[in-house]
């Protein structure tokens, strides 16, 4: 064993450490992990760097801009709307929901980019049904990998494992060969994460929490209904505002200003003003659609160029303002501050005056509109703390049906390998830049850089195990330990052994490295290789003890778990599909 081993050996082993106890990020720790690869001279500079310009670094950046542009045109925010509207409130339903759409997509394209689609549609429900994220996205995550062997294209490795069958002469995999041993695989795990698996996910508080009981804070806000709005003539049945919106409506000042209590058969009619209440979002969502205006909108045309400049942020009424116990229409809000009051959230209470009579409280919260200096300007007044800067429009739907026809252009490309899947990814990625789905700023503000930095990373650790040799010395040590052993004993082996590869290097890389000799071995000795390689597919797919698999890494940070939370919910999972996997291939494969 020579120097350049022992060393990968203490790297791997020190990187698992630091990894578990969590003294640091999980990207710093990668980081390090890279550098301790060059400094101690395991990979050359050039080969520890590759793995940031990789086919899988390359397509996780691609996945990564193509979520983001399906946010920003609000695909995200209507297929969120129609999965509620299926499942309502009840968590039972919505995991099954969830779980059995991704897993069924991603029988047939990269459950990385499965992941990437549903990652932000899952965070969008949990926000609106006031859940925590965590509870949903790991059980996402496992639903993609889950059905990596039900057809022969669920999984790039698949296709590895078939490449090496016909180089050895053996008939390739079948398109639904797996499918007799993936499809229990796959009702198991998700039974397993139903009953099991969920609740062993523990729920964490952070600061992404903190943002989401900020945007569920309850605005009330009043609004007018203009001449040409569509809801003339409805019902408050018709507009389903509580389905749709999520708001309730409070009041409703009549243009002949007589006051209507708000029921179901209340018809709307232009000029009645509705005092409503809802979330920021809800709230904001409701403007975008141009069915109403504000009360407190700016005088006058607005042009595309003056929405586009203008600004959202939350401001709190600070102690000693003599703005306190004033009225909006008394203080003349709109030309003084040269601000918009959208909303005001005062704790505890539900306002059901109309705002502009609305004495100020201390510790009100409200939802303003203006430019960005003029927002600015309020840190140093002692009237006002900012509490959001900046808060991000809602999204504009026109250009939903581009970015939707974008992404599955690159996925059908990929999944009748017109292009390669990175090439495929980056090739939407640019679509969506060119047709101004998306700015270049809003995706690289938009995009999770840890997540990318990890991957890459830890793509020199896989890179390493092979460069030294450690993988095939590990997979020749195991074959010379085991001999002429019991099939079954061997089978479990190469099973484990891919399982063990698979954690730091891509399911791809451990395929080609243990298959040969797994191959090999089996002609030696009289067995059939086809059930070896097989098992060692299966095993490949078995990402799941540690955030590493690039659709766990999509969750890992929006989930805010930690390292030993995948070891926790997936160490069983791992041994029940090896106990199936053992029980069912050599009988469908035989020996």
């Amino acid at each position: 064993m020579g120097l350049s081993v022992i060393l990968l050996i203490i790297i791997i082993l020190s990187a698992l450490v630091f990894f578990s106890i969590e003294s640091l990020p999980t990207d710093v720790v990668a980081l390090a992990v890279m550098l301790a690869l060059i400094l101690s001279g395991v990979l050359p500079p050039d080969q520890a760097f590759a793995g940031f310009g990789s086919d899988t670094a390359m397509m996780i950046l691609g996945l990564l801009l193509l979520s983001t542009a399906l946010i920003k045109t609000g695909v995200v925010q209507l297929l969120t709307r129609r999965i509620l509207k299926s499942a309502g409130e009840n968590g039972k339903r919505l995991y099954w929901i969830i779980t059995l759409a991704v897993a069924g997509l991603s029988a047939f394209m990269s459950n990385t980019a499965t992941a990437a689609f549903f990652v932000p549609v899952t965070l969008g429900i949990s926000k609106r049904l006031r859940i925590n994220a965590s509870k949903l996205l790991m059980p996402l995550a496992f639903a993609a990998i889950l059905s990596s062997s039900v057809t022969l294209i669920s999984t790039s490795t698949n296709l590895v494992v078939s490449g090496l069958l016909s180089d050895y002469g053996l008939k390739p995999l079948g398109m639904f060969e797996l499918t007799p041993v993936g499809v229990p695989i796959l009702i198991l795990g998700l039974l397993y994460m139903f009953f099991i698996g969920r609740h062993l996910i523990p729920v964490r508080k952070g600061e992404a929490d903190l943002a989401l009981q900020i945007g569920l804070l309850a605005y009330c806000s009043e609004v007018v209904i203009p001449q040409d709005s569509p809801w003339i003539g409805k019902t408050l049945t018709d507009l389903a505002l509580g389905k749709n919106y999520d708001l309730t409506v409070l009041r409703i000042l009549k243009s002949t200003l007589t006051t209507a209590t708000p029921r179901a058969n209340t018809h709307i009619e232009a000029a009645d003003r509705l005092l409503i209440e809802g979330s920021r979002d809800s709230i904001l969502s409701l403007k975008q659609r141009n069915n109403v205006k504000f009360t407190g909108y700016y005088e006058g045309e607005e042009t595309e160029t003056l929405m586009r400049e203008l600004r959202l942020a939350e401001v709190i009424l600070l102690p000693h303002s003599p703005l306190i116990g004033r009225t909006l229409r008394g203080l003349n809000f709109r030309k003084r501050f040269g601000l918009q009051v959208l909303g005001i959230h005062r704790k505890g209470k539900t306002i059901r005056r109309r705002l502009a009579f609305v004495r100020l409280h201390v510790g009100d919260q409200m939802l303003i509109q203006g430019d960005p200096d003029t927002i600015a300007s309020l840190g140093s007044d002692n009237n006002f703390r900012i509490v959001s800067a900046r808060i991000e429009a809602p999204p504009d739907t026109k250009k939903a049906p581009i970015a939707v026809g974008i992404f599955a252009m690159a996925m059908l490309l990929a999944t009748f390998n017109l292009l390669s899947l990175p090439v495929a990814v980056m090739l939407g990625a640019l679509l969506v830049f060119i047709t101004r789905c998306i700015t270049p700023q809003e995706a690289y503000r938009s995009i999770s850089w840890n997540a990318w930095l990890l991957i890459g990373c830890m793509l020199a650790l896989g890179k390493a195990m092979e460069h030294t040799g450690l993988a095939a010395l590990i997979a020749d040590q195991l074959v010379l330990w085991l001999g002429t052993a019991n099939p079954l004993l061997l089978l479990s082996a190469f099973f484990g052994l891919s399982l063990l590869l698979t954690q730091p290097m891509s399911n791809q890389a451990a395929a080609v490295i243990i298959i040969p000799i797994a191959i090999q071995t089996a002609l030696q000795l009289g067995y059939n290789p086809r059930t070896f390689a097989v098992m060692i597919a299966v095993g490949a797919s078995c990402s799941y003890i540690t955030p590493l698999e690039p659709a766990c890494l999509m969750v890992y940070g929006p989930g805010n778990y930690r390292f030993m939370d995948f070891i926790k919910v997936g160490s069983l999972l791992t041994v029940i599909i090896f106990s199936l996997a053992i029980l069912m291939v050599p009988l469908l494969w035989p020996l």
